[in-house]
């Protein structure tokens, strides 16, 4: 009886929502605190509570689920722990932003109800990130979701302020900092991008005092100058060893400021004479300190210049102000020339706005003595770093690092734990309020006005979710975690910055393996923008084509240390794999109405052993593969085996014996191999395409429950007693060949599909022979012939076509199978066809402009095609040459 319970088409949009639904209802996804089973943890690295899913994120969460579910279906206790990150910046931007279409501004509102603005637009939006990711069918432990500033994670940064301060760890000063005049606020060096742009250098003459030709001093920001005091030159600059304690006039200014020596002057750059402005830059303000010079600020943190710019100067925005400053030097006679001068120049990472170094009062970690035992855990792999390229990365920045500045002069984020007695300065830095001061006894106390960077959060994320300070079972259970999966680019905003805060707090390592991937490019390799066209995006491409089909797409191409280029045709193809899938699952359904009886190796036809023994070689491999972080690898593992395998070689090699032509024994042997194959696929393409899956496992007869909740083959009971038969996968690839030898005489000779054929198969070996013989009936059945007879080598029949395969020479009748003259005719034309197509490939390669001038992915396309038609040609001109030869014999 056949099985009308599988639609003939897959829907994904029918079947997601209904299999996510139950498993978050039947509690799938949730970790147990106590648990004898192996435990298996993952953080998520918590998306901004702002964001929206793109690819980056899309590959992230896929991986990170194929690991959960995969290591579920081993038996472990996953803990894969979600939540959101507050997004300091960008979150305070977003509401910012909404607050103007109101006509509003935050200083208007004031800080608490601004407050109080974000955590409603939190409670309204914040969950359309959460809501996205289980479109993607992330396997998260949602129950035990948390978010960056809830209550749990507060009291864990505050008492990590606190603890870090009092062992002098976290300390305030004045510091350069990169300041954003937009956001109004500090940004640590991690959060400024650095963009290539055309300036200029202006060339400045800087008078000596003494009325003498002073040096002149290359610089590529001249409103800064107002700032200067002093000018530096390198000690063994023959040059300038005359200026040696001389002193010059400031250009605008009138103010007298040093000459002095220092070996961090660059030679090379400009005229090797330095501007020194302490107060608008990091390299200056360590000179300065050296030499204990002032530091003027005549930038202000609006982006305008102050009044120690001078009277003409301040209120100016800094960029008028340049304009002005190099007009005002022409003029007096103070600038000798502007040359053109590629640079790069910091922007915000959130806003874009041009980064000003300037100086400013900011808290601090001490990051060097952190990093000391975060570097020697990955020496010692502790935590193991996935691929390994990124190691020398780690350590080098690691082993370069500077102080961390995680103030900032934003509302929205984890206010600093700091008070300021207003009666007699003193500081008091505690967990919670104090309610006085500790030296006076004043309740006059008024709190750093500052919030905390949105990664000092961060970085306590493994331990503080799980509920740190206080030591809990979740914490006994599960830390540290098992791998983290995250993407280069926060490789040292983050990662990083989680194993200094968890070797120092925890004594321990937060993750034992980093796997780092790869970004998502377009086809051609760029970076995806808004400002290209060339986005992706995910979720039309769910509702275009399943999740499923973009899940199996990204772990496809998911290779180690290799960029994904993405196309929308490529997720196409892969949904074409996912509807191959249900074919062969219809198919198989269509027989299979109960549970088979277990496989009986007595009974076995050579199609049955060798696909059994490549579902136990391939189990293995996949399993190899997720282990070793080579998603690639274990999706087309799979791929090639459900395709190509199964798919396209067993189900039709089992059709005679599943619809009962070869007999009761070989459609029950069928029966029993179709359904192992089907149940334990499955289970192994189940952490990829958790959906379709789910969808085909509850149709298929004789399994339970959820396929989360099955078994992985080479772990479930019986799957020892497949043999792994290497001599079953030889013969079966030695008959499989001889198919594929006809099937390509027959379309090189243009022999209609439905025609059957007669072959005669010569070879001395005698085990070929045998192979041949007793498998007739399925050569026979996958060719499509009429006859197949074996001989011994000898003479080559009249009229056939030939091909050879190993020892064996492949002869398929020609005669009365195809008109020759007709056939020749035909061959004639395709072959001058082709002729004209090689010729034009040849004109277009053969001329310079075209080699010069088009682009190299077009140049080598022509190359491809060429080489394709040179090769037809060869083939239709052996093909011509046959036919002809067997005219002339008639």
């Amino acid at each position: 009886m056949e099985n009308d319970t599988i639609n003939k088409g897959y829907t994904p949009e029918a079947v997601e929502a209904k299999w996510y639904e139950f498993w978050e209802q039947n509690g799938l996804f949730a970790a147990s605190e106590e648990s004898g089973r192996k435990p298996f943890s993952i953080v998520i690295p918590p998306p901004n509570v702002t964001g929206i899913l793109h690819m980056g994120h899309s590959l992230n969460i896929t991986l990170q689920d194929i690991l959960c579910r995969y290591r579920r279906l081993r038996g472990d206790n996953v803990l894969w722990m979600p939540g959101t990150d507050h997004a300091g910046i960008a979150t305070q931007n977003v509401v910012e932003r909404n607050l103007a279409t109101q006509g509003v501004d935050r200083h208007q509102i004031g800080r608490e109800k601004f407050v109080e603005a974000v955590w409603e637009w939190r409670r309204k939006y914040g969950d359309a990130i959460i809501n996205q990711l289980k479109r993607l069918g992330a396997s998260c432990d949602w129950a035990r979701e948390r978010f960056t500033m809830d209550d749990g994670l507060s009291r864990a940064v505050r008492k990590v302020f606190v603890e870090l301060y009092e062992a002098g760890l976290i300390y305030r000063g004045n510091y350069i900092i990169n300041w954003c005049p937009r956001c109004q606020t500090a940004l640590a060096e991690l959060e400024v991008e650095h963009e290539e742009h055309n300036g200029h250098i202006y060339h400045i003459h800087y008078p000596l005092t003494d009325g003498g030709e002073g040096p002149v001093v290359a610089t590529t920001r001249p409103e800064t100058m107002l700032g200067d005091t002093a000018v530096a030159v390198h000690p063994e600059d023959d040059r300038y060893r005359h200026f040696n304690g001389k002193y010059v006039t400031l250009p605008l200014t009138g103010r007298e400021i040093p000459i002095i020596s220092d070996p961090y002057v660059d030679v090379s750059f400009g005229t090797g004479a330095l501007k020194i402005t302490p107060a608008h830059d990091p390299n200056d303000f360590e000179i300065g300190k050296i030499h204990s010079l002032p530091s003027v600020k005549v930038i202000g943190e609006d982006g305008l210049m102050t009044e120690e710019a001078g009277d003409k100067y301040k209120g100016l925005d800094r960029f008028e102000c340049r304009r002005v400053v190099v007009e005002d030097l022409k003029n007096h006679g103070f600038l000798q020339k502007i040359e053109d001068y590629r640079h790069s120049i910091g922007h915000c990472y959130r806003c874009q706005t041009l980064v000003e170094p300037n100086l400013s009062k900011q808290w601090f970690v001490k990051t060097r003595p952190l990093a000391e035992k975060a570097v020697e855990a990955v020496k010692d792999s502790e935590t193991k770093i996935v691929p390994e390229k990124w190691k020398n990365d780690y350590f080098k920045w690691m082993e370069n690092i500077r102080d961390w500045c995680i103030s900032r002069q934003i509302w929205w984020g984890h206010p600093i734990p700091a008070w300021k007695c207003a009666d007699c300065d003193e500081l008091v830095v505690a967990v919670e309020e104090p309610k006085k001061c500790p030296a006076c006894g004043s309740r006059r106390l008024e709190q750093d006005p500052d919030v905390l960077d949105t990664w000092f959060s961060s970085a306590l994320w493994p331990f503080s979710t799980m509920g740190w300070p206080d030591q809990t079972r979740l914490l006994k259970t599960f830390y540290p975690t098992s791998v983290l999966v995250t993407g280069f680019d926060i490789l040292f905003f983050w990662v990083a910055r989680m194993m200094m805060m968890g070797c120092h707090f925890m004594n321990d390592v937060p993750f034992k393996d980093v796997y780092v991937h790869a970004l998502v490019r377009d086809e051609n390799g760029k970076k995806m923008s808004k400002s290209s066209g060339n986005v992706i995006d995910p979720m039309v491409i769910i509702e275009k084509y399943g999740t499923d089909a973009l899940r199996f797409t990204l772990a496809a191409f998911a290779a180690q240390g290799r960029d994904i280029k993405l196309s929308e045709k490529r997720i196409e193809g892969y949904r074409n794999f996912i509807n191959k899938l249900w074919n062969a699952a219809r198919l198989t359904l269509m027989h299979v109405t109960d549970k088979p009886a277990d496989i009986d190796p007595s009974i076995l036809g050579l199609a049955d052993r060798w696909m059994l023994s490549r579902l136990k070689k391939v189990a293995y491999r996949v399993a190899e593969a997720i282990d070793g972080y080579h998603f690639n690898t274990a999706a087309n593992e799979i791929y090639q085996f459900v395709w190509h395998e199964f798919c396209d070689w067993y189900l039709e090699a089992a059709k005679p014996a599943l619809y009962g032509k070869w007999g009761e024994k070989r459609k029950q042997a069928a029966l029993s191999v179709s359904w192992r194959i089907l149940h334990d696929t499955l289970i192994l393409l189940h952490p990829f395409i958790p959906f379709v899956t789910e969808e085909i496992w509850h149709l298929l007869p004789g399994t339970e429950g959820s396929v989360m909740k099955a078994v992985y083959p080479s772990d479930a009971p019986g799957f020892e007693q497949i043999a792994h038969d290497s001599a079953a996968e030889a013969d079966m690839a030695l008959v499989m060949d001889i198919i594929t030898g006809i099937r390509n005489i027959r379309g090189e000779m243009n022999i209609a599909p439905s025609l059957a054929l007669e072959v005669l198969i010569q070879t001395d070996n005698t085990a070929h022979q045998s192979l041949i013989k007793n498998n007739q009936a399925l050569i026979g059945n996958l060719a499509r012939l009429n006859s197949l007879n074996v001989a011994s080598a000898g003479e080559k029949p009249k009229a056939t076509a030939t091909a050879i395969v190993d020892d064996l020479v492949i002869s398929v009748f020609l005669e009365g199978v195809i008109d020759f003259a007709q056939e020749s005719q035909r061959l004639e034309k395709e072959i001058a066809k082709l002729d004209k197509e090689i010729q034009a490939f040849l004109k277009k390669l053969e001329n310079n402009d075209f080699i010069n001038k088009a682009p190299a992915a077009v140049i080598d396309k022509t190359r491809s095609q060429y080489d394709e038609c040179v090769e037809k040609l060869k083939k239709l001109k052996q093909n011509f040459d046959t036919i002809r030869s067997i005219s002339e014999f008639q």
